[in-house]
């Protein structure tokens, strides 16, 4: 059923860069929701692969020492959900995670590989692009540190060099701290169905409820890659609560996005669906935070 030449099982992180450097063209497998479709399919025939699905030190939700938030790329959609510190810090990327596929793929799954194979349609991705998530990325040459901003090239294509692997999604205390979010996603099945739109809005109000003080969208599939929405965030910032700034923020998302044409529904539509979900995410959002309108 699956045509491939060897399997390695990495046992640590270093053990994982030596295999990629002894094996450079072997194709890395984590929770293998993407993988074994294309072996099956046949497009990885004959490929080696290398198995990190056993390094359970990436699978961990910690808080650094600098009160960042530390997402092993290995977590489970179905861990992430259930995760106390992201329940507790960053709810939305949990809920996000729920809307991955049905039960089967959210229990192997991994958040990590949702946003290595670059697809705009990732339903984790977005909510991590509207926290600034920074990437942990570990290769022969050590570790470096890189915005996920930076880390989608195009469609299907990432900032991974040859021998590297992400270790770690990091979202900065300043990025979840007083900061409550959202996630939609628009499909057009409830269960085991990509996102025809997906938009992630979180918000940090005044201390007294009444001012926007910053509003952060992000959408997937509203352009090649995911991506914010910075002329609505700017347009937002210090926007009294009300229907005022709801109206804003459908408007002013038209000026951030370039959806395309597909099977799925026209560019037309998902404009129209990225204006209403932005209206309702950042409603739903303002209210998680206290604000009333």
């Amino acid at each position: 059923m699956y045509d491939f030449s060897a399997l390695y099982e990495a046992t640590s992180v270093s053990h994982a860069v030596q295999l990629m450097q002894e094996h450079p063209d072997a194709v890395l497998i984590a929770g293998g929701s993407d993988v074994l479709i294309k072996l099956r399919e046949g497009k990885l025939a004959g490929a080696e692969l290398i198995s990190i699905y056993k390094l359970d030190e990436l699978r961990e939700v910690t808080i650094d020492p600098d009160g960042a938030l530390r997402i092993g790329p290995m977590t489970s959609f179905s861990h992430a959900t259930k995760s106390p510190v992201l329940q507790q810090y960053m709810p939305v990327l949990g809920e996000a995670a729920d809307t991955a596929g049905g039960p089967q793929l959210r229990n192997v799954g991994t958040v990590g590989g949702n946003i290595c194979n670059g697809v705009t349609s990732a339903d984790t991705a977005s909510t991590e692009v509207a926290y600034d998530a920074v990437l942990e990325i570990t290769g022969a040459n050590g570790v470096r540190k890189l915005s996920i901003h930076d880390f989608y090239k195009g469609p299907g294509k990432v900032a991974l060099e040859k021998g590297e692997l992400l270790t770690a999604i990091l979202i900065p205390k300043e990025s979840y701290e007083n900061c409550y979010g959202y996630y939609i996603k628009y499909a057009m099945r409830n269960a085991m169905d990509i996102a025809t739109i997906g938009c992630s809005v979180n918000v940090v109000l005044s201390a007294d409820k009444q001012t926007i003080q910053r509003a952060r969208i992000a959408y997937g599939v509203a352009g090649p890659v995911p991506m914010r929405a910075r002329t609505a965030e700017a347009a937002l910032a210090g926007q009294p609560v009300g229907e005022g700034a709801i109206e804003i923020v459908g408007r002013e998302v038209l000026n951030d996005v370039n959806p395309r044409t597909s099977w799925r529904a026209s560019a037309d539509f998902r404009k129209q669906i990225i204006s209403e979900t932005a209206r309702r995410g950042l409603r739903a959002a303002i209210e998680r935070a206290g604000g009333v309108f």
